[in-house]
């Protein structure tokens, strides 16, 4: 089904009031309240052009990177449309007729979605439930019984309840699509438009959050969303110049000790391996040098992922050691460096990844460990990115990883 896309209104952080708050915004006096509590007061940008338009019905395209405050620039309309529905329908011969859906690419984003949301449709007297692949399905039904007005969910799971016939998703009022790109990296697709076919006759708010709207997302949106108005908050430039970037070439056998150094001068650090194989092994290895880590990857329990994730979170294990699956989609607060202790496969991901630090507009380390034959790569990226550092080879005992934050080789460069 063919929609039209004719409205197209760009906002850029510079140039928008990001000094408004969320009741000058419109949002609701009880949800105002609860932000309150928790010390939110200001909306961030993503949250200021967003929340008008989507309050307004608009359908609404976002474009921002993690961790820029996606989360309440679509749950605070999406609670209040929901909760301003003149009936709210929970059940339809038991299965659950939620009146919005956040389809999100991981089972950590799904956790963290429903975190935030789920005080603020308490507040309204709402149902938010997560359902999500690697935990109990069972359980999961059982809740959805009990009642039902907004699912966050992952596609696989979504569909796996829908076949057995526990969720209803063609009476939706809001669909979010949060994290588009990176569920079309993760081949989820077709999923989406599952639900996009479903909900096409009937009449619906998209709001879709993404870090590009090219490709697959664009035909997403020439297709399904109608009239959307365009929102971005922050280019890649801009992400990147929060950052400093070090590229170290470091030997094979002195590896694991840099490593350790970096971590040890940091309160907090996420470090970044190609295969889970790698990750679990990293983690032996800091572990030998006192360093506390732990994994997080695909092959492991959902109660290890999320007891890594919040003892992260918590400050209690100072550093996270994960594959790609995490480069997308967390918001931890509080990252002092991202290590590439493997090359990421291109720049993209090199953001993706970096951007776990350097977030809601403060600064922070990123560090790249490269082998001999791991430069070309690395100065690859740097091109893309328009990025002009040099490579510098360190040992462990260097005293500069101690203090990465305030080292500028290029200036040491330029004086000898």
């Amino acid at each position: 089904m063919n929609r039209e896309n004719i409205v197209e209104t760009s906002t850029s952080q510079d140039s928008y009031d990001t000094k408004k708050t969320f009741a000058d915004l419109g949002v609701a006096p009880e949800l105002v309240a609860v932000l309150t509590a928790q010390g939110i007061t200001t909306a961030f940008p993503i949250q200021a052009m967003t929340i008008h338009d989507a309050l307004a019905g608009r359908d609404v395209c976002g474009k921002a990177k993690t961790g820029s405050g996606k989360t309440l620039g679509f749950g605070l309309p999406l609670l209040q449309r929901v909760a301003a529905s003149d009936e709210l329908v929970r059940k339809e011969g038991g299965a659950a007729r939620p009146r919005a859906l956040v389809l999100l690419p991981t089972r950590e984003l799904a956790v963290q979605v429903h975190e935030v949301l789920e005080p603020l449709g308490a507040a309204l007297g709402l149902h938010v439930n997560a359902v999500y692949g690697g935990a109990d399905i069972e359980r999961q039904v059982k809740s959805l019984r009990k009642g039902c007005d907004v699912i966050i969910a992952t596609p696989g799971r979504l569909i796996d309840l829908g076949d057995r016939g526990e969720v209803n998703v063609e009476h939706l009022d809001v669909l979010v699509l949060d994290e588009a790109d990176r569920m079309a990296d993760m081949g989820f697709m077709p999923q989406v438009e599952w639900v996009l076919r479903r909900i096409a006759e009937h009449p619906h708010q998209t709001l879709l959050f993404s870090a590009t709207l090219d490709g697959a997302i664009d035909r997403l949106v020439k297709r399904y969303l109608t009239n959307p108005v365009f929102h971005e908050v922050a280019s890649d430039s801009q992400t990147v110049s929060l950052m400093v970037h070090h590229f170290l070439n470091v030997h094979q056998m002195d590896r694991i000790k840099v490593a350790a150094a970096i971590c040890n001068s940091f309160d907090k650090t996420i470090i970044f391996c190609r295969t889970k194989r790698g990750a679990d092994r990293l983690v032996e290895q800091l572990q030998k040098e006192g360093v506390n880590a732990a994994a997080i990857h695909g092959d492991l329990r959902q109660s290890q992922r999320e007891k890594a994730l919040a003892d992260f979170g918590a400050d209690k294990l100072p550093v996270l050691v994960a594959t790609d699956v995490a480069a997308r989609g967390l918001h931890i607060d509080g990252v002092d460096c991202v290590m590439h202790f493997d090359p990421p496969e291109d720049h993209k991901a090199y953001l993706h990844r970096s951007g776990r630090t350097a977030r809601a507009g403060s600064t922070g380390v990123v560090v790249s460990l490269l082998l001999w034959n791991q430069v070309i790569e690395a100065e690859v990226i740097m091109r893309r990115l328009a990025l002009k550092r040099p490579v510098v080879e360190v040992f462990s005992n260097d005293p500069h990883l101690k203090d990465l934050a305030n080292w500028d080789p290029t200036q040491e460069a330029a004086r000898s």
